[in-house]
């Protein structure tokens, strides 16, 4: 059975979309990646899973729980983790894990066990009678994780959980999602506006003004780039950038660091840009084919 199915799901606010006929499912044990820009449906989406929001239209079923009809069950059976920092920051480490666990009724002697869990997952240990808001902000979403999963939910929704935490902070919370795929068997949905992150996903839907335009693992989504991609670095950098923006051949052009992705359909406009380049006295630093990564894919679908 599937930890998540959904049929045509669509939810309406008066007369505006704001999720559009979206379906996919989700095996059990799964990292499932939902990206898309602000305001594209991903956070109604997961509150129409979560039981919050009632559909207009669709069905789906998570954790084998109809969406509409087991709502309040399915409130038992998940984790949820907002974008914003939802633990009490005045409160200990120790008390927040408490306070949580109380709220889903984790029970002696499994709740002293499962807090010791939690401690040791996130790396708190240690610092079980510190003030949550003199946690470095790492920490901070690594403990808001583990809260989230005191009771042992097969599912877990992770909404945009690393926005604003460092990138070394970022790979640890990472190591985490992982160690629960393996260790708990746990379902991880989450959204995300890094494509590194995105990387790390099992499986990637990509949704866009409330529909889903692309969706299949990371591999499947890079071979569907049709452009050839070149890595371009020049200088002076100004001109170059102003020079390819002025040229037919270039369909796309991602800045990548201090160079760019350039976006061209074949080899011979790539002979013929940087000719022209040349021309136009802009030193080519470097200028090779690439494999597409997950930013590409992104922007040759959100931009056609």
């Amino acid at each position: 059975m599937n930890s998540i199915e959904v049929q045509d799901l669509t939810k309406k606010f008066g007369s505006f979309t704001a999720v559009d006929c979206v379906s996919f499912s989700l095996e059990k044990g799964k990292i499932f990646g939902f990206l898309g820009p602000n305001g594209a449906g991903k956070t109604t989406t997961i509150r129409m899973l979560c039981g919050i929001l009632k559909p207009t239209a669709g069905r789906g079923t998570v954790a084998g729980l109809d969406i509409v009809k087991e709502n309040e069950q399915i409130k038992k059976r998940i984790g949820y983790m907002s974008q914003r920092f939802s633990l009490y920051p005045d409160l200990t480490v120790g008390e927040n894990i408490d306070f949580f666990a109380g709220i889903y009724r984790v029970k002696n002697p499994a709740r002293q066990e499962r807090k010791e869990w939690a401690l040791a997952t996130a790396g708190l240990a240690r610092d079980r009678k510190r003030i949550v808001r003199e946690l470095a902000q790492g920490f901070k979403q690594r403990l808001a994780l583990v809260c989230s999963l005191l009771h042992r939910p097969s599912i877990v929704f992770l909404d945009e959980p690393t926005a604003g935490v460092d990138p070394l902070s970022r790979r640890d919370f990472w190591h985490l999602i992982y160690r629960l795929g393996v260790e708990e068997q746990t379902t991880v949905f989450v959204t995300t506006h890094y494509m590194d992150e995105a990387e790390h996903c099992e499986i990637i839907a990509l949704i866009q003004d409330g529909r889903i335009v692309a969706q299949g693992k990371p591999a499947q989504l890079k071979s569907s780039v049709k452009d050839r991609i070149y890595l371009l670095a020049a200088e002076p950098a100004d001109k170059a950038r102003e020079l390819l923006n002025r040229q037919p051949m270039v369909k796309k052009l991602i800045p990548f660091g201090v160079a760019w992705h350039v976006f061209l359909d074949g080899d011979e406009s790539a002979r013929e840009l940087k000719s022209r380049l040349g021309e136009r006295q802009v030193r080519i630093l470097r200028f090779e084919p690439v494999a597409p990564s997950l930013e590409d894919v992104f922007v040759s679908i959100m931009e056609p």
